[in-house]
C-alpha cells in the first residue's frame, strides 16, 4: 500500500522506527479461562515483534508450560499465526497451574525463560493470571540469584536477563476487570447470548413461555446486564445490585402486567453469581418455582454454560485484541526498571496504559463492597460503562401507571432519515420509553422528512416498542429525502400536532436535514424547536462522531463473509479474494473489516494509491505465495477510485499473478445493511437515544417561556456522538467547517490510524505514528461530575 501520510509530519510526531526490538526476546502466553480474541491477541504480538525485530516464543498451556519448560517454549514465526484470527478460544492452550504459585514452581519458571534470554512477557488472562505476572516480576532478582547459588545459570546470564518486563492483555468473557470498558471476549460471548436469546424468542412466542436464562458471570453481572439491555428483559439479576426483600412479589407482578399488555413473551436473565440483599444465591430453578407457583406461567429454564466461550470471535474483539498486541509490544519496548507492569485497556474509543496493580487492586475492591453489602460503591467502581448500562436499564424496563409520571405537556417527534441501519429500532424503542418516563407525548414519524410533509404521524406508546430491540432495518420506515423543499408543508405538520422537539436518527441526510432545519428558524419560527440527530449509518461516515448505530453490524456481516470466503480457499491452494465493500466515499468499513478479517491490502478513498501501489500489493502477495500461506484477501472500498474499480483491480491481479494464484471477486452489496442487529450496536442505540431524550427534556424546560416553547440558539440544534472517551452534544452548525460535503465525510477520521497496524499485520513496511501512546495513565476512582 502507499506509504502512510503520517510519515511526512515525522519532525513532529513519535514514531516508533526508533524503537528497536533487535536482541530483545518476547514471550508470550494465555493464560485461566479462554475468551474469543486470545488468538488475535497473540497474532498481534507475534506480528509487531518480528515487525520490530524481536524474537518472539509461543508458551504454550500458559504458566504450566514455563514451569515445565522444554517444547511448551517455542519460537514464532510469521506464518505461525496465520489463520488464528477467526479461531475462538487459545490455540497456543491455557491451564490453571497450582505449581506457579510455589515459589518453586516459579524458579523453574525463570530458568526455563532465563535460557531463552526472555525477559519480556506479554500475558493475556483475567486478574488472576495478571497478579501471579507481577509477583513474578517483583521476585526475579531474587530467583536470578538463587539460579546462580545453585549453579543452574552463571553470573553473565543473571547480568544479561536481570530485569523482567510485563505487559498484561485482559482475556474474560465476564468484563470484571477494573481499568478497561471491554475485555477481549466479552463482546463475543455477547453474540452467543443474544443468538440463543433471539432463538428462543421465536420458539417463546408460539406458546406464551416464560423463559429464565442463566448466563456466566460468576463474580460480574456485566453479561446479564448488557444481554438484558440489549434483548428488553423484563427482569435481571446480577451480584452487583441484588434486588430489595420483597422482589419475588414485585417480579411476579410485573410479569403479570407484562402478559395482561399482551406480550407473550417473558424473560428473565440471571447472572449465575446472582444474589439477594442477604447475599444468598437466587438460582434459576427458585426463579421458576416461582413464577409457576404465583402464576402458573408455562416457565423454561436454560443455563448457556460454555456455549459463550465458544464460536467464532466477533469483529470488535478482533479489532480490540489486534490493537491491544501492537499497544502491548511498544508498552514492552518502552519500558525500564522504574515503570510499573502495566495492562493494555480500552477507554471508549482509545488504547490507554495502566498500571496493572493499580487496576488489580481496584478489582478485589469491587469484591470487597459487595462482601460488606456496599453495592452502590461496587456499581461505581466498576466504572462507567457498567453504571450507564444500569442506569439505562432501570430507566426502560419499569413502565411507571400514568398517575406516577409528571406531566411535561410536551410533544417529542422520532424519525428515522437516510438508509436503514441495524439498531435503529433499538434507539427508537429507547427514546420512546424514556421519553413517555419524562412525562412527554411520544409521536412517530413514518418515513423520515417525506412522511413528515405528508402527514404520516401518530402518537407511539410504551407497548407499540415492544420486541424493537431485535429488529433489524428500520421499522418506522426510512427515505434520504431532505426538508429544504418542503419546509412550508413540515413546519404545518409541526403546528398540526404542535411538535416541540424532533430526534432524528439517521445518516448523511439527517445530518443535512437537521442543518436545513435549523438554518430555516429565520424564516420558520416552527423550526424553533429543540433538535438532536443521533448518527445511524454502516458507512460511520457521520462527523462529530467516532461510531454510528449500525456499523458494527456491518462490520461483522463483512468478517462472517470473509472468513467464509478466505475458508472456501483451504481446498484450493494459491487463490487472493478482491471483496468489495460499502461506505460511499468513506474507508471505515474497509479499512477496519480489513483489520478484523486480516486483509494484505485495503483500497480506500482518503488514501490514494496509483498502479504502482498495485503493482506493488500484486508481487508482495506473489511472495507470500511462496510461503506456506496459500490465499490473500484483498479489500475494496465502493468509491475508492473512478478508474481503478473492483472489475479493473480484479482483472489487474488475475493478469500479474498467472502461474502463481488465481482471483475470485466477491461484491458484499446491501448484505451489509441487513440481518438482526449486533448487541453492540443494540445498546449503543439504546443508550445514545436515552441520553438524547434527556437532554431534549433539559433544552425543553429552558426554552419554555410565557406558555410555549421557544429554541433559536446553536446548541438548541445539535448532534450526539462518541468523541474519543465521552458522548458530547456539539451544535450542527460548528460541525460544517468540519465536513466534506462533497464527499459525505468527516475531515478528519481518527480510524485512519489503525490503517497502520493492518499493513504492518500483513508485512508491510510502514510509518506508524505512537505520538498518542505510551503514556501511562491512573486509575480513577471518583470521576468528575458529568459534563454535559
Amino acid at each position: 500500500m502507499t506509504a502512510d501520510p503520517m510519515a511526512k509530519r515525522q519532525d513532529t510526531k513519535k514514531f516508533f522506527e526508533n524503537l528497536s526490538g533487535a536482541g530483545k526476546s518476547i514471550g508470550v502466553l494465555t493464560s485461566g479461562g479462554d475468551a474469543q480474541g486470545m488468538n488475535a491477541a497473540v497474532r498481534a504480538v507475534v506480528r509487531m515483534g518480528i515487525y520490530v525485530g524481536a524474537k518472539v516464543y509461543f508458551v504454550h498451556e500458559g504458566y504450566q508450560g514455563m514451569v515445565d519448560g522444554g517444547d511448551n517454549i517455542e519460537e514464532a514465526s510469521w506464518e505461525s499465526v496465520s489463520s488464528m484470527l477467526q479461531v475462538g478460544g487459545t490455540v497456543i492452550g491455557s491451564a490453571r497451574c497450582k505449581e506457579f504459585r510455589s515459589h518453586e514452581g516459579r524458579l523453574k519458571a525463570a530458568h526455563h525463560l532465563v535460557q531463552r534470554d526472555i525477559t519480556n512477557l506479554c500475558v493475556i488472562g483475567g486478574d488472576g493470571s495478571l497478579t501471579g505476572a507481577n509477583l513474578f516480576r517483583e521476585e526475579w532478582s531474587g530467583l536470578l540469584e538463587e539460579l546462580v547459588q545453585q549453579g543452574l545459570i552463571d553470573e553473565k546470564a543473571a547480568q544479561n536477563n536481570s530485569e523482567l518486563h510485563i505487559v498484561g492483555m485482559v482475556g474474560s468473557i465476564d468484563n470484571d476487570f477494573c481499568g478497561t470498558d471491554m475485555t477481549i471476549g466479552t463482546d463475543s460471548a455477547l453474540h452467543r447470548i443474544i443468538e440463543v436469546v433471539d432463538a428462543i424468542m421465536t420458539t417463546a412466542q408460539s406458546h406464551q413461555r416464560t423463559f429464565v436464562l442463566e448466563v456466566m458471570g460468576r463474580h460480574c453481572g456485566y453479561l446479564a446486564l448488557v444481554s438484558a439491555l440489549a434483548c428488553g428483559a423484563d427482569w435481571v439479576l446480577i451480584p452487583e445490585m441484588p434486588p430489595e426483600d420483597g422482589w419475588e412479589e414485585q417480579m411476579c407482578q410485573k410479569l403479570s402486567e407484562n402478559r395482561a399488555d399482551k406480550k407473550r413473551l417473558n424473560i428473565i436473565i440471571v447472572a449465575e453469581g446472582a444474589i439477594d440483599s442477604h447475599n444468598k444465591p437466587i438460582t434459576t430453578d427458585h426463579i421458576k418455582e416461582l413464577v409457576v407457583s404465583c402464576l402458573g406461567f408455562d416457565t423454561r429454564v436454560t443455563i448457556l454454560g460454555h456455549v459463550q466461550r465458544g464460536g467464532t470471535p466477533s469483529a470488535f474483539d478482533r479489532i480490540l485484541a489486534s490493537r491491544m498486541g501492537v499497544e502491548a509490544v511498544l508498552a514492552l519496548l518502552e519500558a525500564s526498571a522504574s515503570t510499573p507492569a502495566c495492562v493494555v485497556s480500552l477507554c471508549g474509543n482509545q488504547a490507554v496504559r495502566l498500571p496493572l496493580m493499580e487496576c488489580v487492586q481496584m478489582t478485589q475492591d469491587v469484591q470487597k463492597a459487595m462482601d460488606e453489602k456496599n453495592f452502590e460503591e461496587a456499581v461505581r467502581l466498576r466504572g462507567r460503562s457498567f453504571e450507564n448500562n444500569l442506569n439505562t436499564y432501570k430507566l426502560l424496563s419499569y413502565r411507571k401507571a400514568d398517575s406516577e409520571l409528571p406531566n411535561s405537556s410536551f410533544n417529542v417527534a422520532v424519525l428515522n432519515v437516510g438508509a436503514p441501519a441495524a439498531g435503529m429500532n433499538a434507539a427508537v424503542r429507547s427514546a420512546v420509553r424514556v421519553g413517555i418516563t419524562e412525562g412527554h407525548k411520544m409521536f412517530a414519524v413514518n418515513d423520515g422528512f417525506e412522511g413528515f410533509y405528508k402527514g404520516q404521524i401518530k402518537e407511539i406508546k410504551w407497548g407499540d416498542v415492544g420486541g424493537w430491540t431485535g429488529q433489524g432495518g428500520s421499522i418506522l420506515g426510512t427515505k434520504r429525502t431532505l426538508p429544504a423543499k418542503h419546509l412550508d408543508k413540515i413546519a404545518e405538520q409541526i403546528r398540526i400536532h404542535n411538535i416541540n422537539a424532533l430526534l432524528v436518527i439517521g445518516g448523511f441526510e439527517a445530518f443535512l436535514g437537521v442543518m436545513e432545519l435549523s438554518a430555516a428558524r429565520e424564516k420558520y419560527n416552527e423550526f424553533c424547536v429543540p433538535m438532536v440527530m443521533v448518527p445511524a449509518t454502516v458507512s460511520n461516515n457521520i462527523p462529530g462522531s467516532d461510531l454510528s448505530i449500525g456499523a458494527d453490524t456491518a462490520l461483522n456481516a463483512i468478517t462472517d463473509t470473509c472468513d467464509r470466503i478466505k475458508q472456501s480457499a483451504s481446498g484450493t491452494k494459491r487463490r487472493v479474494f478482491i471483496i468489495e465493500t460499502m461506505g460511499g466515499y468513506c474507508g471505515y468499513l474497509a479499512s477496519v473489516g480489513g483489520l478484523a478479517a486480516g486483509a494484505d491490502a485495503v483500497y480506500i478513498y482518503e488514501e490514494p494509491f496509483d498502479i504502482r501501489d498495485l503493482q506493488s500489493n500484486v508481487e508482495h502477495l506473489t511472495e507470500k505465495m511462496k510461503t506456506g500461506i496459500q490465499r490473500g484477501l484483498v479489500l475494496r472500498n465502493e468509491n475508492s477510485n473512478e478508474n481503478f474499480t473492483t472489475d479493473f483491480i480484479y482483472q489487474l491481479y488475475s493478469e500479474e499473478g498467472k502461474g502463481v494464484f488465481d482471483c475470485r471477486k466477491n461484491v458484499l452489496g446491501h448484505m451489509q445493511q441487513g440481518g438482526a442487529p449486533s448487541p453492540f450496536d443494540r445498546n449503543f442505540g439504546t443508550k445514545i437515544a436515552a441520553k438524547a431524550i434527556q437532554w431534549i427534556s433539559r433544552k425543553l424546560k429552558e426554552s419554555y417561556k410565557e406558555g410555549k416553547v421557544f429554541a433559536n440558539t446553536e446548541d438548541t440544534a445539535c448532534l450526539l456522538g462518541m468523541r474519543r472517551r465521552a458522548m458530547v452534544f456539539q451544535p450542527v452548525v460548528q460541525l460544517k467547517d468540519q465536513t466534506d460535503f462533497v464527499h459525505r465525510i468527516p475531515k478528519e477520521q481518527w480510524w485512519l490510524k489503525l490503517r497502520p497496524l493492518m499493513k504492518i499485520l500483513a508485512k508491510y513496511k510502514t510509518s506508524y505514528d505512537v505520538s498518542d501512546s505510551g503514556q501511562l495513565e491512573h486509575v480513577t476512582r471518583v470521576r468528575p461530575k458529568k459534563v454535559d
